[in-house]
């Protein structure tokens, strides 16, 4: 049968016995009076990165053919009833159910979890039921929330003793929704035992989906300007583990690429996006994320932010006090601005993804990336900064060169205080996600003790460490940072001296404060507790007086305290109002009237007592977080430690040297320089080949990079935007000297894709990246140019190749690397001498009578009766000169394309190149040498250049090349 959709909600109760259990009735079917809830949908339902189609899950009888698809008069129990009307308030979400020791889940929210978690799903009563035990429940939430689901936990709220001396003795269990898990939202309890966490770490448990480095929840809004016609976009993105907030108020684009390298820096699990979003930007999300949402809300106005951030800042909050987790947005020393102007180097979107900075493009993952190579990172917190330190290097040469001296005092001082204060770093606990759990008080008993007890020792160890510290440290950075983190961190061993260790560890709350002086609710509960049980055991008198046997005691079986044990031979001298509780062959167990009742009251008292502890538990841990601010001041000081001895690893590496980065002109000298990836990747055995780099802002600013396919181009290119980037984090680089004038940007096009998403064709992508560039770039920006123009095979593609190299050499004069197939465009050398120096990629050119190694000429042998194809060596070596082929039939040898082919293409090859060698090469640069003359506007426009340059081109049927 189909199965049945939303919620089935039948008017007729269930007939309940005392014990709140359903009586079975069968009844006829009658669809008048079933009722139908049709399903809803969350207000602020977020973005999940990672799974696409994440349907909200629905509560309904089972997919099972002896099951009718519709239900009247059927009977329901009353907990089913109970997880009807749960079910019907979080319509979106998969609830786990607590039943006693298990957790359970009902229609199909059982179906999929099942699914995802592999266990059994199976039919009770009206619907299919899975479950999963009480102390798995973290293990379980967290594999769910990994798949795209949002999870929510519904816990029994009264408990049996109190429950058993209220009215509604007979009745179910009441239960609420205690808390609600996402990707980003996975903070609480429930989710993250910190022991467990750290058991898993070691290896223990390896079912454990652990949390990513960072799992921002981004909001987007946008505003058009009708008259300005200009289109501003509003973000903020928050880590409610962590409680780092970001927000950023930005022009952008037809193309998105301001938000797009905002988006790619934040790297978000959860997104919410407005209900209006243009276009654009919703084929910019899914390009980038796959999946969007809608929302459709804002809050009022926050006076000191613009109007995009504060329209991103009402439903943010408002989705997050469903979690309970809205607190980190109310504090303005949470924010931070994300704006790349305002606090580094500008990387736009194009250039992570083609320099490779995160992410590797093979398959996404870290390994080869220049993250990779720079984290060496040994906490978690540290882990998260020093991402944020690669993906948005320093402007300021005084902050560079504090990291600077930070890194080589480490790597050449013998003291041994660095060396502990290293040792210091390992097998710590995530303290920064542990402090926020504890400011949104959800953290357990262990993760507070672990957390408080980690910071106190830090604090401590340090503090022990400051004497040594003020003689032995010089670097400005290492000891401000080392000599503020003991103050901050002292907090932490007042609220360490209150806790009873034992009962920390092992999370007993009602014994948790190891002196109750400060909790007189607790004292007088355990006072009233500790009467009752003096109470009782003054009770053993009389019971052995009854009883006759002065040695008696109570006994304690399967749970049941202070049970009267008496042989069954002797069963005629107890009293026969004694409740019997359970009995064995030999033996009976029984409680007197009195024991009955004053056993009641204690299991009472016992439970208050909990409920109590949890209260003052919450009000400990609300003391702790005034403490926040000052706390995570502390641990961002330990994060900078651990990124600065980070680098410090990473110039042990051999051959790195310390760069020298300075406010004078734009200029990149490197000697022997090498890719940071690629070097690390090859190993000892391999050395990769290195190469020198000279730019100067005020001289020879433009390269023109030529040489075979498969030569080394890109990699050459892409080495020297790495090493600038490490340089200006504060790292060491990869040559054996470095000279640099600080850049404000890199900005790269590179390769050849259409982009599907953004509906953009190959070439439309890389002229609209080109633009980009054009309108961004300044004189102290490093512009790198890879193959411009081979989106299409036509004129066009050297015509806007040529006339947008010169713009870059002659109006915008930034730090310019162009790599060309186009053999016109190394003319621009003599054009321009001052400003454009010819280089190519050296290589072997294997002929089947000789060798010989190729510089800087066209190569043109005499037609043969038989052409083979060439077959070349690459020496990988930069060379000074133009390289007039790009020896394509090497690179369709290399792919195994049959013989047959291959001489057919190089017999054609040598005719074209015959017929193009008959046309006088040089009257293109005739041509172009008198376009000069005629003398211009120097700021005309690129597309003016353009056309003119098409138009010789075309006279020139330049077509072949």
């Amino acid at each position: 049968m189909e199965k049945l959709k939303g919620f089935t909600c039948i008017a007729e109760p269930s007939v309940k016995h005392s014990d709140g259990q359903r009586q079975e009735k069968e009844t006829a079917t009658d669809d008048a009076s079933s009722k139908i809830c049709e399903q809803g949908s969350s207000m602020w339902p977020p973005l999940d990165f990672a799974k696409s189609g994440g349907r909200s899950a629905e509560l309904s009888p089972p997919s099972d053919s002896g099951v009718p698809s519709r239900r009247s008069k059927s009977i329901y129990t009353p907990l089913e009833q109970q997880v009807i009307q749960l079910k019907q308030q979080h319509r979106d979400v998969l609830l786990a159910v607590e039943c006693g020791y298990k957790y359970r889940f009902f229609g199909e929210d059982a179906e999929i979890a099942a699914k995802e978690l592999n266990i059994i799903c199976h039919l009770d009563h009206n619907f299919m039921t899975c479950s999963i035990p009480t102390h798995r429940l973290f293990v379980h939430v967290r594999r769910l929330v990994s798949h795209g689901h949002k999870v929510g936990v519904v816990k029994q709220t009264e408990t049996s003793a109190i429950k058993a001396s209220g009215a509604n003795r007979n009745n179910l269990f009441t239960r609420q929704l205690s808390a609600l898990y996402t990707k980003s939202t996975l903070v609480g309890e429930d989710v993250n035992p910190v022991c467990r966490l750290g058991d898993v770490e070691e290896g223990g448990s390896g079912d454990v989906v652990l949390d990513p480095p960072d799992s921002f929840l981004l909001c987007i809004s946008e505003n058009w300007d009708k008259l300005k016609k200009q289109l501003t976009v509003g973000l903020v993105a928050v880590q409610p583990s962590t409680g780092d907030v970001l927000l950023d108020c930005f022009p952008d684009g037809q193309s998105r690429s301001e938000l797009e390298g905002r988006v790619l820096k934040i790297n978000p699990v959860e997104i919410l996006v407005p209900s209006d979003l243009s276009e654009q930007t919703h084929r910019l999300l899914q390009s980038v994320l796959a999946l969007f949402a809608v929302y459709s809300r804002s809050l009022s106005s926050v006076a000191s932010f613009e109007s995009p951030v504060i329209c991103c800042l009402g439903p943010l909050i408002r989705y997050l006090q469903e979690f309970s987790l809205e607190r980190v947005l109310m504090s303005e020393s949470s924010f931070r601005r994300l704006s790349c102007e305002l606090d580094g180097m500008i990387l736009s979107a194009a250039t992570l993804r083609n320099l490779e900075i995160l992410n590797n493009q093979t398959d996404g993952g870290v390994r080869g990336s220049l993250l990779w190579v720079l984290d060496h990172t040994r906490t978690p917190f540290g882990r998260r900064l020093i991402r944020k330190w690669v993906s948005q290097p320093l402007t300021d040469p005084q902050s560079i060169s504090q990291r600077q001296d930070a890194v080589q005092e480490i790597l050449e001082s013998d003291s041994l205080t660095l060396i502990s204060i290293r040792s210091l770093m390992s097998h710590l606990p995530d303290l920064e996600r542990g402090i926020c759990s504890i400011y949104h008080k959800k953290s357990s008993t262990q993760e507070f003790y672990l957390i408080s007890c980690s910071l106190s020792r830090l604090g401590l160890e340090l503090q022990a460490l400051l004497p040594a510290i003020q003689s032995q440290i010089n670097s400005a950075l290492l000891r401000g940072l080392l000599l503020d983190t003991p103050d901050l961190l002292a907090p932490a061993h007042s609220f360490l001296k209150v806790l009873n260790e034992k009962a920390a560890k092992s999370g007993n709350k009602t014994e948790l404060f190891s002196d109750l002086s400060g909790f007189p609710v607790l004292q007088e509960r355990t006072e009233q507790i500790q009467t009752v049980l003096n109470e009782i055991q003054d009770h053993r008198k009389e019971i052995r007086m009854k009883l006759k046997a002065p040695a008696l005691d109570y006994t304690t079986v399967s749970g049941q305290e202070f049970l009267i044990e008496v042989k069954n031979s002797l069963s005629s001298t107890v009293p026969p109002d004694w409740v019997k509780i359970s009995c064995t062959k030999a033996v009976s167990r029984y409680h007197s009237p009195f024991l009955v009742e004053r056993y009641k009251k204690l299991l009472q008292l016992r439970e208050q007592l909990l409920l109590d502890c949890q209260r003052e538990w919450t009000n400990f841990l609300e003391q702790f977080g005034e403490h926040y601010h000052t706390m995570k001041r502390a641990i961002s000081h330990l994060a900078t430690m651990d990124c600065l001895f980070s680098l410090a690893e990473v110039a042990k590496q051999g051959d790195y040297c310390r760069p020298e980065v300075c406010q004078s002109q734009p200029q990149i000298i490197i000697r022997e320089g090498r890719h940071p990836a690629i070097d690390l990747l090859m190993g000892e055995h391999n050395q990769y080949v290195a190469n020198h780099t000279e730019l100067q802002g005020d001289g020879r600013r433009t390269m023109i990079i030529t040489g075979p396919n498969m030569g080394g181009k890109s990699s050459y290119i892409r080495q020297v935007a790495l090493i600038c980037i490490m340089a200006q984090m504060g790292s060491y680089v990869p040559a054996s000297e470095a000279q640099l004038g600080v850049l404000d940007g890199i900005y790269t096009r590179m390769g050849a894709s259409d982009n599907i998403y953004k509906g953009r064709s190959t070439f439309m992508e890389e002229l609209t990246e080109a633009s980009e560039i054009i309108s961004r770039a300044t004189e102290r920006s490093l512009v790198i140019l890879d193959e411009l123009g081979r989106g299409t095979s036509t004129h066009d593609g050297i015509a806007i190749a040529y006339a947008t190299l010169e713009y870059f050499i002659r109006d915008v004069k930034a730090l310019t690397l162009f790599v060309t197939h186009y053999p016109p465009l190394c003319e621009l050398e003599r054009v321009y001498p001052q400003q454009v120096t010819n280089y190519h990629m050296s290589f072997l050119l294997n002929e089947p009578d000789k060798m010989k190694t190729v510089s800087y000429s066209v190569l043109c042998d005499c037609c043969s009766a038989e052409v083979q194809p060439e077959f070349i060596t690459f020496l990988y070596q930069l060379t000074e000169g133009a390289a007039g082929r790009s020896y394509g039939l090497n690179v369709a040898r290399l792919a195994d394309i049959p013989d047959s082919i291959l001489h057919s293409a190089a017999r054609k090859s040598r005719e074209l190149e015959s017929m193009v060698n008959t046309r006088s090469r040089s009257s293109l640069l005739n041509d172009i040498k008198t376009f000069h003359r005629e003398g211009r506007d120097a700021h005309e426009q690129v597309i003016q250049d353009f056309e003119i340059y098409l138009m010789r081109l075309e006279k020139l049927e330049f077509s072949t090349l």
